[in-house]
């Protein structure tokens, strides 16, 4: 199997600046070290009808390419499920009937690490898991043997995060993100993960469970995010930062792509051109501010 990169959009909607700026660093990182590239839908639960084939359109738009067959999450039900069941037979994972708000009112366990998940269906009698079963639904949770992880990062260097008992697959039957991301980027070859920085958080998370399953863990670059003028992450209620919106204000796709290859200090009008120049070392480690085409 080729060592590939890979970009993996949720169809919720159109990409705006800060996702494009993503995918175009993704297809850069990829291509610059030989690898394919590869593109999944990331449709378990937030597709909106439609945006899968306005997002393709858009990336192609700003000069993204792909190799291979587009992939959706909501076909492969099937190899989440033989992972989890690999989990399970180990012993690896638990039921667990916590709603939000008790997990949330919960107190938190001895040593654990804020925000963690404190373990209250860990170890239920089987007195208890009867009764808790005929109350709701079980989501499945990753029995961890650890509550920190370290992963190395091309931008970020090491970065040691929280590991907690993470849900693998919601009480509504849905395979939950962090299981799922890891089984798809093994399955396809995907050995270089490059996205946005508000993910590096929960890359330890995916790194362990890799590592449990005997997965190989792969080359992680988290780059900056694109923010609005008060340093909050982009998003669409910030005006004309869709591709959609910008060309109505007479903004075409080659413009956003030459802006967007400014800001990461890169030369060239296409990809093409970048690649000739780009060099991870060499990029910004802050966050780009987006205050629309000058």
């Amino acid at each position: 199997m080729t060592p590939a990169g890979r970009f993996a959009p949720s169809p919720s909607g159109e990409l705006h600046v800060g996702n494009l700026r993503t995918a175009m660093l993704a297809w850069l990182f990829a291509r610059s070290t030989g690898r394919d590239f590869l593109l999944r839908v990331e449709d378990l639960d937030r597709a909106r009808a439609g945006a899968e084939a306005v997002q393709l359109r858009d990336l192609e738009a700003v000069g993204v390419t792909w190799d291979g067959a587009v992939v959706r999450q909501a076909d492969r039900a099937a190899i989440y499920a033989e992972a989890i069941g690999r989990l399970t037979a180990a012993g690896l994972t638990y039921e667990c009937f916590c709603t939000r708000r008790e997990i949330q009112e919960a107190p938190s366990a001895p040593h654990a690490p804020q925000g963690a998940y404190p373990g209250t269906c860990r170890d239920l009698d089987p007195a208890e898991l009867d009764f808790k079963r005929s109350t709701r639904p079980a989501a499945i949770r990753l029995r961890a043997g650890t509550t920190e992880y370290s992963v190395q990062d091309l931008l970020h260097g090491e970065f040691t995060g929280v590991v907690d008992d993470f849900v693998l697959r919601r009480n509504d039957g849905v395979t939950a993100y962090n299981l799922a991301v890891v089984v798809d980027d093994a399955a396809q070859g995907i050995d270089q993960v490059v996205r946005g920085d508000d993910l590096l958080p929960s890359t330890p998370r995916q790194a362990y469970l890799a590592m449990l399953l005997n997965i190989p863990i792969p080359e992680y670059a988290h780059v900056p995010l694109v923010v609005n003028s008060d340093g909050a992450r982009l998003a669409k209620r910030d005006g004309a930062v869709t591709l959609g919106d910008l060309a109505r204000a007479g903004v075409s796709a080659a413009d956003v792509r030459k802006l967007i290859l400014q800001s990461l200090g890169l030369a060239g009008g296409t990809l093409e051109q970048a690649l000739a120049t780009f060099r991870p070392s060499g990029l910004p480690r802050e966050p780009w501010v987006w205050s629309g085409p000058q």
